[in-house]
This record gives C-alpha cells, sequence and structure tokens, in this order.
C-alpha cells in the first residue's frame, strides 16, 4: 500500500513552520499511542506512520529532500537521495524532543519491534485497577451506609517486600544488561547501523539476579489474596452508580503505586416504594367507604409511618405529597417528597344486607341498581341462548 504523504499524517501544510510540525507531532502522539488506543489493533502502526514522517518533516535536510523527490528519497541506496539521508539510525533516542513525552521510549524501537512497552515497564508500574459489585437495600441507598467488600488482590509480598529473594540472601546487578534491563543488538548493513533494543533474557528487564528466590511468593515478588475493604456508600446512591477508592487496587510493581479499587452498586428493589429521581412513589388501598367519606389513615415512608388525611370523595388514582420524605440529594441539599397514590378497592363477598343497604344507597342517589342474577354464569348463558330461540 502506498505511503500517505507525510505532510497529510501530520496534518500540516506544506509550508508549515517547525513549530507548527512539532506541535501537530505531540498532539498526534498522545492521541495515538497504543498504550492510550489498546483496543485498534492499527494503533501501533498509526503510530509509527506519524512517527516516521514527524523524523523527516522535523530535519531540514530530510525534509528538503524529501520535498524534491517525495518517498522515493528514501526508497534505497540506489533511489533519489538515498536511505543514507537518515543518517545513523543509533541515535533515534533524542530526536526531534520526544523524550517530552515522559516515558514514551525509543523512537526507534515502534519502527523494528524493538518493543516499546518492554523500555517502559522498566520503571516503576501502577498496579491494575480492581471492579467489584456491590448490593445495597432501597433503604441503604437513600441514607447511606457503610460496609465491607472481599477485594481478590495482587499485593506486594510481605516476606520479601516485593525485591524477589529470600530475606538475608544477595541481589545482584543483572551481569548481562548491567542493571538496565535490556541489551541491545547493533548491526551495520547498507543502508546504515541498526540497533535492535529487547528486554534482557537473563533478569527480564529487572535489571538484577537474585540467588535464593523467595519462599513465600516463589520470587515474583507479589502474592494473591482477598481482602475485606471499608466502602462508605453516600446517601442517595442510585442503581448502576460507580464509587472510587484509591489505592485499594492491584499492587504496582518495581516501587510502583496501586491501583484503584471501583465498587459498582446495584439497588435492590423494594416491595413498596418506587424511585423517580430523588422522589419516591408508593400505592396506597383505600376502602370505597374511606374514598367516600374520607379518613385519616397510617401510611408507610422510608422514616416510618405517618399520618395521612384522606378527603371524601377521593378518586382512585389521586397522589398526595408528602414534602421532604423521599431520597437525601447526592450532590446537594434536602431529600425529594415522598408521592402517596390512593387506590379504592372494590368491596367483594358482600351479604345480602350490605347488598340491599349499597343498592338503596344507590337508587338515593338516582342510580337504578338491579339485583344480580344468581343462577350463575351458566345458568346466565342458558338463559341468553334460550332468549335467542324464541
Amino acid at each position: 500500500m502506498a505511503k500517505r504523504d507525510y505532510y497529510e499524517v501530520l496534518g500540516v501544510d506544506r509550508n508549515a513552520s517547525e513549530a507548527e510540525i512539532k506541535k501537530a507531532y505531540r498532539r498526534l502522539a498522545r492521541k495515538l499511542h497504543p498504550d492510550v488506543n489498546k483496543e485498534d489493533p492499527d494503533a501501533e502502526e498509526k503510530f509509527k506512520e506519524i512517527n516516521e514522517a514527524y523524523r523527516v518533516l522535523s530535519d531540514e535536510k530530510l525534509r528538503r529532500q524529501y520535498d524534491q523527490y517525495g518517498h522515493a528519497a528514501f526508497e534505497g541506496p540506489n533511489g533519489t537521495g538515498g536511505f543514507g539521508g537518515f543518517g545513523d539510525f543509533g541515535d533515534f533516542g533524542g530526536f526531534g524532543g520526544f523524550g517530552d513525552f515522559d516515558g514514551f521510549g525509543d523512537i526507534f524501537d515502534m519502527f523494528f519491534g524493538g518493543g516499546m512497552g518492554r523500555q517502559r515497564q522498566r520503571g516503576p508500574q501502577r498496579g491494575a485497577d480492581v471492579h467489584v459489585n456491590l448490593q445495597i437495600t432501597f433503604e441503604e441507598a437513600a441514607f447511606g451506609v457503610e460496609t465491607e467488600v472481599e477485594v481478590p488482590r495482587t499485593e506486594t509480598c510481605p516476606h520479601c517486600n516485593g525485591n524477589q529473594a529470600e530475606p538475608g540472601t544477595p541481589i545482584h546487578t543483572c551481569p548481562e544488561c548491567n542493571g538496565t534491563g535490556q541489551v541491545q543488538q547493533v548491526q551495520q548493513t547498507a543502508f546504515g547501523r541498526f540497533v535492535n533494543v529487547r528486554t534482557c533474557p537473563r533478569c527480564a528487564g529487572e535489571g538484577k539476579t537474585v540467588e535464593t528466590k523467595c519462599t513465600r511468593c516463589g520470587g515474583t515478588g507479589q502474592v494473591r489474596r482477598v481482602r475485606r475493604i471499608k466502602v462508605k456508600v453516600p446517601a442517595g446512591i442510585d442503581n448502576g452508580f460507580r464509587l472510587r477508592v484509591p489505592g485499594e487496587g492491584e499492587a504496582g510493581t518495581r516501587g510502583g503505586s496501586p491501583g484503584d479499587l471501583y465498587v459498582f452498586i446495584t439497588v435492590q428493589p423494594h416491595e413498596i416504594f418506587q424511585r423517580q429521581g430523588n422522589d419516591v412513589y408508593c400505592e396506597i388501598p383505600i376502602s370505597f367507604v374511606q374514598a367516600a367519606l374520607g379518613d385519616e389513615i397510617e401510611v408507610p415512608t422510608l422514616d416510618g409511618k405517618v399520618k395521612l388525611r384522606i378527603p371524601e370523595g377521593t378518586q382512585t388514582g389521586t397522589s398526595f405529597r408528602l414534602k421532604g420524605k423521599g431520597i437525601v440529594k447526592l450532590r446537594g441539599y434536602g431529600r425529594g417528597d415522598q408521592h402517596v397514590i390512593v387506590k379504592v378497592q372494590t368491596p367483594t363477598n358482600l351479604t345480602p344486607k350490605q347488598k340491599e343497604a349499597l343498592r338503596q344507597w344507590g337508587e338515593s342517589l338516582g342510580e337504578s341498581v338491579r339485583p344480580q342474577n344468581d343462577k350463575g354464569f351458566f345458568g346466565r348463558v342458558k338463559e341468553a341462548i334460550d332468549g335467542l330461540g324464541r
């Protein structure tokens, strides 16, 4: 596949100044770095592309050759300008101020697979974050709770304090890499000197060797444990929220800081209450008589039972508001409200006397209520069929 124009790769004009080229490169390097785009399978290739473009355009001589001959200037020793214009490839470490990116590593590694990730691993590495789930009750979400969660995590070995050696036994500087954690292989070719940097195979990048491995961790410097960590759940939290507990994740390596613990909240549904924002809703049944004549009833709230006045003539579905009886506001002051929705229950299993009383009451309101046929369902169906045959 043909290479893209270097100016297009960096998104700058062909007349861009050195400062503009450097600014564009820094912006893209931060955006396209493979460690930032781990899910993008093409991240490393994109990163190589911008570095290659910057390597040429940041060098006055190489840029002049590129402007005159394009990519052909660097296609080979017999091509226009030749590959020799790149100079000594062993000196990539400090080109163009790339070191300003704090640990991005030797740019040569990205071009020729030397392993930038390995370069970065030599220093302190922050531990990974840990995610756990926590289920709480509706009331705990409303008022907050302090609880504990079990966290399986990697910790620094307490026996060797992470140095991997059995206490009292010597630790030596790796003789193969002299403590750098890396070894270099230099190859002289017709195109220049190539330097391949890789992790030291003897010390695995640690820069040290131990005579006797720690008997507790087997020389890894870390152990696996399950800890009970206290978590303070704030009042007003809702389903799906996430809490961060700093420093309670996986242990770091080579003196790196530990990761964080993230607690994902699940709120159990309540048998009576439902939540909408900071407000609480519930349905309360009342009798036909209470709705018609009015009454004072007790209703449940998150704080306990309270009295509620039902005015006479209340219709089913009427909502009453109890101010300040809802959920504590998570990032503010005060509480939401509780809304009580009454449902009028139709009486069932009435006695003949009760039915007659209701019938008379209905007639007093101008309603004509005929007595129900007590022949039963099948008797009423038969009567209807007989009527159709007449």
